[in-house]
């Protein structure tokens, strides 16, 4: 037990250190010239307000109230850390250029502590590139050619089937469907329908729910339920892979599985801990990007009918070029000849703001335009308020695939993202597909938002 006496001697020496401490700080901060801004509650800081929901295509109230208030680059405390924000393109380029020299990814605690330490989302230095590049050889080109564009045909047709007799349906849960079904099959080869992948997607399901919650890890919380729902997933990835190496032992032959799972056990030589992060990462980070995009570009199509037409009439000049050729199937070669559909899907990202914000730190005192960023604090690059600046982009607001056959057009989104890898390819093949006339002889849906935000469209 302790003793009180003690306590009562050593009270008085750990306020004055707390308060010597905060006293340097406050020294330190004083000599730097940091941007203007608030420190918010305690703890908590400015977090709250600054995660609230908001259209995507919108910056929010909380961004738009500071940046009026202190200007494009300010300082915060978000997430429990002295953070800088910016919504400044010309800092946001500057950190995303220096990234490994000057600034580095750096995910709240609770993130890694969901996805795993040794998912890709939260790694850095060399251990991400080596993670990266056993993702990236498996889907290379050649495997994009023979396996994923089937694949990702095979499973469009199933999802528009299922539309035939529906009056209306949601626009993001069919999409969701239909990347997940995808990321399943390429990375553990589950097929669409059966019971094990509609189990997975259940306890997926749960854990995405926690993924975007408040870090309160207490039974019946989402972080808490995700928690649990992250286990099930793990194990049941472990299972499949205990399966296959014994399968293996017994046959002394590789398995039939053409899939991500595979080409791991195979070629790297990971440990069960980081392919297990490795699977669950790929599979959150195809998943989510691809289906938001699909969906958005669904909704933002169709309030652009001239946008449909031209559309439809590059995907006509392919399919007619290719029966004239006897050929059926499309190649990853028609796919890079969709010019417009690419433009479509560069001002989808940019107005849909798939990913609005990024985690980063400093990892060394910089100083830009008459500022300090501290060596340690974090930085928020706030990607979405780029590109819905009119300073940037010409009437912001407005859905313009045109702009982007500009020379000039640029996108911070397509070199900002870490996490799409083998999801980046599902989203211009899911647009190109939902609005191929081949695909769709009739084509076209009326969409729009229900109460609570999410699309639905209808025939």
């Amino acid at each position: 037990m302790v003793d009180p006496e003690l306590i009562l001697c050593l009270l008085p020496s750990i306020i004055a250190l707390f308060l010597l401490s905060v006293l340097v700080r406050r020294r330190h901060r004083t000599r730097l010239n940091l941007p203007p801004g608030l420190s918010g509650w305690p703890f908590l800081g400015e977090t709250i307000a600054y995660l609230r929901p908001y259209c995507a295509t919108t910056v929010g109230r909380f961004m738009e109230q500071h940046v009026v208030r202190f200007g494009k680059i300010y300082r915060s405390n978000l997430f429990g850390e002295p953070t800088i924000v910016s919504a400044d393109e010309g800092l946001n380029r500057f950190i995303l250029q220096n990234e490994g020299r000057l600034f580095e990814c750096s995910y709240p605690r609770s993130i890694g502590g969901i996805l795993g330490k040794w998912s890709m989302l939260v790694l850095v230095g060399d251990m991400h590139r080596d993670m990266r590049t056993i993702s990236l050889n498996f889907l290379n080109h050649g495997r994009l050619r023979t396996h994923l564009l089937k694949e990702v045909e095979k499973n469009t047709l199933l999802v528009l089937n299922s539309w035939r007799d529906r009056s209306t349906f949601s626009a993001q849960d069919e999409a969701k469907k239909f990347t997940f079904n995808l990321m399943a099959k390429h990375i553990m080869s589950l097929d669409p329908g059966k019971p094990e992948t509609e189990q997975l997607k259940q306890e997926y399901v749960t854990f995405m729910k926690g993924v975007v919650s408040p870090p309160l890890n207490f039974p019946g919380t989402a972080y808490w339920k995700a928690l649990r729902s992250r286990s099930t997933i793990l194990r049941f990835i472990e299972r499949k892979m205990e399966e296959r190496i014994q399968r293996k032992k017994d046959s002394g032959e590789k398995g039939e599985e053409d899939d991500l799972l595979g080409w791991v056990l195979e070629c790297s030589n990971l440990s069960t801990e980081q392919i297990l992060d490795l699977i669950l990462s790929l599979l959150f980070a195809g998943h989510e990007t691809s289906s938001v995009a699909i969906a958005l570009a669904i909704f933002f199509l169709e309030g652009c009918p001239t946008a449909i037409e031209q559309l439809r009439e590059e995907h006509l000049d392919i399919a007619r070029a290719k029966r004239e050729s006897g050929e059926t199937l499309l190649s990853w070669e028609d796919y890079k000849k969709m010019e417009f559909t690419q433009c479509v899907i560069n001002e989808t990202l940019r107005l849909g703001n798939v990913v609005r914000f990024l985690h980063r730190k400093a990892l060394k005192n910089v100083r830009y335009k008459g500022y300090d960023i501290p060596c340690g604090w974090k930085v928020l690059p706030v990607i979405s308020a780029v590109h819905l600046d009119p300073l940037v982009f010409e009437q912001p607001q407005h859905f313009n695939p045109w702009r982007w056959q500009l020379p000039h057009g640029t996108i911070i989104i397509s070199n900002a993202s870490r996490s799409r890898l083998m999801g980046r390819s599902l989203a211009p093949i899911g647009i190109t597909l939902i609005w191929n006339p081949e695909v769709v002889p009739n084509g076209g849906a009326v969409c729009g938002f229900d109460d609570d935000g999410f699309i639905w469209c209808g025939k």
